[in-house]
């Protein structure tokens, strides 16, 4: 296979704005390595408790109106209690099960050429411009994959890119910022959606005891949101980031940008057709299994959004993957033997060890700055700035949205973040006559685009292991540098559709006016 090791033309002379972000670059890879920057960040926040403790701040939970002080490590009691859970931290960080489960399945598919193929098959009459929009699309469409679509379609963007000849570097970052945008703008009802509207109802009913948020409340934005946010990012992808992608070509030759890939023989197109046939099959039978109301896949109450499925969604995905993995493997002879299977799985462990070592600093750090109660802290008086306010409605709206955009840069939890704000903001705004709905839409609005610019972000940092897999120069600077323009470019059309859609009055969902 022949490696391209540069774009044939020759990349334009950088103006102010390329300038600006290749200092974000150089900036950005001049910190330390993740795992040493989150013990850093870990004393920082340990200071910095030490300092509020000592100034006996605190705020009231707006949920339970308990007075929450925040507390710090740097005390004999405060260091015992949490040096007593810091195992405990590391085993249950969310991140680490979720990685780590489902890359026993996506290991199996991967290494028997499954993805390769798929991609080469479904891309080979794609114009090269035309995969950003794809993949963007893909991440737009990947909600009910909750954690799991990082682990799945960063991996399947590169691919993509490098099928059609482009960087695969720049595959996974697209393929990143458009899961984020994923995560609030959707078609698609998951888990999250009923968690959001549960919250929502609590908050809402402390004005009005009979006021209800559904999940759907906001699919009708959300629905127009995906599109027009896939746009938006294959429009920034290829006006600003393609400028750089001779900055982001892998270091391995054979990882290379590669513009002439073959295309699956006829035994990998009829194995491609029966591993699809095995999917369908797969599915089916998980959709047969959820039918009857006392499925164990359902809640005790008969739920289907809150319940084991999809609470354990990673398990489902995992075995999804090593199911048409396998078919497809044993159809083209990439697995001769049951002994391939386990071993492409410790395969794949392995590829994702850096990541491990990671996240063991990450979750420390997580679990400090939940326990010291900063994030509760910062959330609150955030909150309280935007009460006090006392803007006209629309500038209420951009203040709120820059403010929650604010705190999202340091509690990236779209629902630890929800369940903090909303007990404040849902009842502030139904004073001013504003639904909790509306609310709740503007909130979706702040959550997603800055998760894609903070290391604070797990994911974010899930995404820099995988980007050095290919690019071991890379850095959090790199993807800051690539996360800005776009991040950025959908904050701003975000918000200019919601007040547009404020404006002419649409239902942001089924009986769900916007205002």
């Amino acid at each position: 296979m022949a490696a391209v090791d540069a774009p044939a033309a020759a990349p334009a002379p950088p103006h102010g704005f390329m300038r600006f972000l290749g200092g974000i670059e150089r900036a950005g890879n001049r910190l330390p390595h993740p795992f040493w920057l989150f013990w850093i960040l870990f004393a920082v926040t340990a200071v910095a408790s030490w300092g509020m403790a000592e100034g006996s701040l605190g705020v009231a939970d707006p949920g339970t109106g308990k007075h929450v002080a925040v507390r710090t490590v740097l005390t004999v009691n405060g260091a015992r209690e949490f040096l007593s859970s810091v195992e405990q931290n590391f085993v249950t960080f969310g991140p680490l099960g979720t990685v780590t489960i489902v890359m026993l399945g996506v290991a199996v598919a991967e290494r028997t050429g499954l993805f390769e193929a798929l991609a080469v098959k479904s891309l080979s009459r794609v114009s090269a411009k035309y995969v950003v929009l794809a993949v963007a699309l893909a991440g737009a469409l990947s909600k009910f994959l909750s954690d799991s679509a990082y682990i799945i379609l960063i991996p399947l963007g590169a691919i993509a890119f490098q099928t059609v000849g482009r960087s695969p570097v720049l595959g996974m970052i697209v393929a990143f910022v458009s899961i984020n945008a994923a995560g609030d703008a959707n078609p698609l009802i998951a888990p999250g959606d009923a968690a959001f509207a549960a919250m929502a109802t609590e908050a809402a009913q402390t004005v009005s005891p009979h006021a209800s948020v559904r999940p759907t409340d906001n699919m009708y934005f959300t629905t127009v949101s995906a599109i027009v946010l896939a746009f938006v990012i294959t429009y920034v992808t290829e006006k600003v980031l393609a400028r750089r992608e001779h900055t982001l070509l892998p270091d391995d030759a054979e990882a290379a940008v590669e513009s002439s890939r073959p295309a699956p023989g006829p035994r990998e197109v009829r194995a491609l057709k029966l591993t699809g046939l095995a999917a369908l099959a797969y599915w089916g039978l998980v959709t047969l299994a959820v039918l009857p109301r006392n499925s164990p896949l359902r809640a005790p109450d008969g739920a289907i959004v809150e319940s084991p499925l999809f609470d354990n969604i990673a398990v489902f995905l995992a075995l999804f993957f090593l199911v048409i993995g396998f078919v497809y493997g044993r159809l083209t002879g990439a697995i001769g033997s049951n002994h391939d299977v386990p071993a492409f799985m410790a395969d794949g462990l392995r590829s994702i060890a850096p990541l491990l070592v990671i996240f063991f600093a990450v979750s420390q750090f997580v679990a400090l700055f939940k326990w010291t109660n900063i994030g509760t802290y910062v959330a609150v008086r955030g909150a309280d700035v935007i009460r006090d306010a006392g803007a006209p409605t629309l500038v209420l709206f951009a203040l709120l949205i820059a403010a929650v955009a604010c705190m999202n840069l340091l509690i990236t939890s779209g629902q630890a973040l929800w369940a903090l704000v909303a007990p404040v903001l849902v009842p502030m705004l139904m004073l001013l006559h504003i639904s909790p709905a509306t609310t709740m839409a503007l909130y979706r609005i702040a959550d997603s685009c800055t998760n894609s610019i903070t290391p604070m972000s797990t994911t974010f940092m899930l995404t820099v292991g995988f980007i050095q897999t290919r690019k071991k120069r890379a850095g959090i600077g790199t993807l800051v540098s690539c996360t800005l323009p776009v991040a950025l470019s959908m904050l701003v059309v975000w918000t200019v559709l919601f007040f547009v859609w404020w404006l002419l009055g649409i239902p942001l969902g089924p009986g769900a006016p916007v205002r």
